[in-house]
């Protein structure tokens, strides 16, 4: 393997030159302005057992299965509220939960279609859950091209090791979609060029057959969604949404929305249009709720975690903020609002006065933070900047878990690294990589 991996590595300035030529970048709003820059790939990929993936992908689905029941729970009857598994201040007052989407019942039943679920392996080899992400999770786009161009700059690589053939991302978002479709044309739905996964969406797009449709393209009429053509107009079916609830329809949310399409919740409300993810999954994402999700999984489905959450606690229970105050110096504290590896803050590189203000800050607000104890995550090899020797760093995964009728685990991922030596932050919004994952065939 070794020599065949030296193909990839000796052609990544070729493979990097290619995603740079297709557009494959990722913007960032900084001090009021849009930036784009290019996702540095690394050709060396991670690389994970058949054994392995298999405990990861029963796993995934058990957790996505468990957060879909959730979401289905806290939007209609709330039992598991009454039965004292999750408080009621941890719903009701999560910026997530929408109470305009109370009542509204989704095709199947399913809320989250598309899960990003982040995870960290441990220098022991055990894996742990850091983060679910179930609102519009990115992501996929981008070891799907990569590992297309280093198919093509090394075929033999591939040839000759049993890697689990990722080319079906396409073929499962698809399948997906028809799963939910209401009747009419699958659409993915983008707020623009200068949206941070702009490449992604018309990326998906191209490979779902999907039509690519951006703000004023959409309308509703009668409670039916519609997509303008040269030739009209056409009934949409389902809309994979890549903006956020806020702005998704100005007449439930934010009024001034201009990138929204009035009146799709009525559409989406009276079971005319399926939206994909669903509105309102952000109750279940949150960092906070992150704490009840194995609870979640004893509950909905009578098993236990087959993965666990990184050790985590709440400020919000006296035993919980009695420990985190005695240990700040060595949790990392994260804001339950933050995300893209934002408002993430590490004890040890608080100084006196830092801390101080942190205990103060978890004493008036203990709803607004979680902590959690630091996970010497694994180091992977990647190139240096002269592409000459391999280093090591800090990096996660995010696996994708796609749910319309069934409930499948994409056998491939998102794998982000750091490029600072001394930084646990993996984040393509924080200046991060990303690589391949291959997942080795049984």
């Amino acid at each position: 393997m070794e020599a065949l991996l030296q193909n990839l590595i000796d052609n990544a300035p070729l493979i990097n030159e290619q995603l740079a030529r297709y557009g494959v970048k990722f913007g960032i709003y900084k001090n009021g302005s849009f930036n784009e820059r290019l996702f540095p790939f690394d050709p060396i990929p991670r690389v994970i057992s058949a054994e392995d993936w298999k405990i990861l992908s029963e796993g995934l689905s058990q957790r996505v299965r468990a957060l879909n029941a959730f979401l289905s729970d806290i939007y209609s009857k709330k039992q598991i509220i009454a039965d004292g598994i999750v408080p009621e201040d941890f719903v009701f007052s999560s910026s997530g939960y929408l109470a305009q989407c109370e009542g509204i019942i989704p095709p199947h039943g399913v809320y989250s279609h598309i899960s990003g679920i982040d995870l960290v392996q441990s220098k022991t080899g055990s894996w742990y859950v850091l983060e679910d992400n179930l609102r519009i999770p990115s992501g996929a786009s981008y070891p799907l091209i990569a590992r297309g161009l280093s198919r093509k700059c090394s075929p033999a690589t591939f040839v000759q090791n049993s890697v689990e053939d990722n080319r079906n991302y396409g073929i499962l978002l698809k399948d997906t979609l028809d799963d939910m479709n209401r009747g009419g044309i699958n659409v993915i739905y983008t707020p623009g060029r200068y949206n941070a996964a702009y490449f992604e969406h018309a990326y998906l797009a191209e490979q779902t057959g999907a039509v690519l449709a951006q703000p004023g393209d959409l309308f509703v009429e009668n409670n039916i969604a519609y997509c303008k053509t040269f030739g009209g107009k056409e009934r949409v079916g389902a809309i994979y949404r890549r903006i956020s609830d806020d702005y998704l329809d100005p007449f439930t949310f934010l009024s001034e929305s201009l990138i929204g399409i009035p009146g799709i919740m009525d559409a989406y409300r009276a079971g005319n249009v399926a939206l994909v993810n669903a509105p309102g999954n952000g109750v279940a994402d949150d960092k906070g709720i992150y704490y009840f999700v194995p609870k979640m999984i004893k509950y909905y489905l009578g098993q236990d975690a087959i993965l666990q959450n990184a050790p985590t606690y709440l400020p919000f229970y006296k035993d919980d903020r009695n420990y985190v105050l005695e240990n700040l110096h060595k949790l990392v504290i994260k804001d339950v609002a933050e995300a893209g590896g934002y408002g993430v803050m590490f004890g040890c590189d608080m100084d006196a006065k830092k801390l101080s203000e942190m205990t103060e800050l978890i004493k008036n607000q203990p709803r607004r933070w979680i902590a959690q104890e630091v996970i010497d995550f694994k180091d992977l090899p990647i190139m240096d900047s002269d592409g000459k020797n391999q280093i090591e760093r800090k990096a996660d995964l995010r696996a994708f878990v796609l749910t319309g009728k069934t409930c499948q685990v994409w056998a491939s991922g998102l794998t982000r690294f750091s490029r600072n030596p001394t930084s646990f932050i993996v984040n393509s919004s924080q200046g991060g990589g990303f690589k391949d994952t291959w997942i080795l065939a049984k």
